[in-house]
């Protein structure tokens, strides 16, 4: 879709609002669009590309969303810099994880992240108390992503198995590294129905490195 053209002035209009002069080429609309609707309709009505320079430059005055402390899921596990620091490569394992299921779904946004985090840390809590059971989110993107990291993590486990012949992945460091990346979400997420704010960063953080640096715990959303 193209810039329309504006049949009484003749000049070309934004492709979105069709009354705006356009600015700059959108690939989300593959069209041009004035300046005003991109920054209305970014991630909101238009599913943007991670890599839009405009969306780049935009989340680079993104302000923080407000968290309170009752908002932060699972205050009773704490997550410490010793944690990440020990299960680096679990934790990068996961990030990757998650992100090539997301790219295998078209639409995945940050939402969908968290509907699938949030079944994830439900699930692993459960083996703390001795009882297995799998909760599977009725979002049918997010299960797909539950789905794509439980095998993951099954695979992890089994190519630890055959390095050291045991595993030392323990179910509860997986449950507080997940617990870690759904306060990430939380902290990434910028509100937008289409928003990808907690993918791109991922993405950002580990690109296709599997032994890149977890993001620094320090902060009180982490360490509750």
């Amino acid at each position: 879709m193209r810039a329309r053209c504006d049949l009484y002035t003749g000049r070309m209009a934004c492709a979105l609002c069709e009354t705006r002069r356009p600015r700059r080429f959108c690939p989300g609309v593959r069209g041009d669009i004035c300046t005003t609707c991109c920054g209305a309709e970014r991630e909101v009505s238009v599913s943007c590309p991670l890599d839009c320079e405009y969306l780049l430059e935009a989340r680079k005055h993104d302000k923080p969303p407000l968290i309170g402390p009752e908002q932060i899921p699972n205050r009773d596990i704490t997550v410490t810099d010793r944690l990440l620091s020990d299960n680096e490569q679990l934790l990068a394992f996961l990030s990757l994880t998650l992100t090539r299921a997301a790219s295998e779904m078209p639409g995945v946004v940050d939402f969908d992240m968290r509907d699938a985090l949030d079944a994830l840390t439900r699930t692993y809590r459960t083996l703390q108390s001795g009882v297995y059971y799998e909760t599977r989110p009725n979002n049918p993107l997010a299960a797909h992503i539950c789905g794509v990291v439980q095998a993951g993590i099954v695979e992890f486990r089994r190519r630890e198995t055959e390095s050291l012949g045991m595993t030392k992945t323990r179910d509860a460091d997986i449950l507080g590294l997940l617990v870690f990346l759904q306060r990430f979400e939380l902290d990434q997420n910028n509100g937008r129905r289409k928003g990808r704010a907690f993918l791109g960063a991922l993405r950002g953080i580990y690109g296709d490195d599997s032994v890149a640096a977890p993001p620094a715990a320090s902060s009180s959303l982490i360490l509750p």
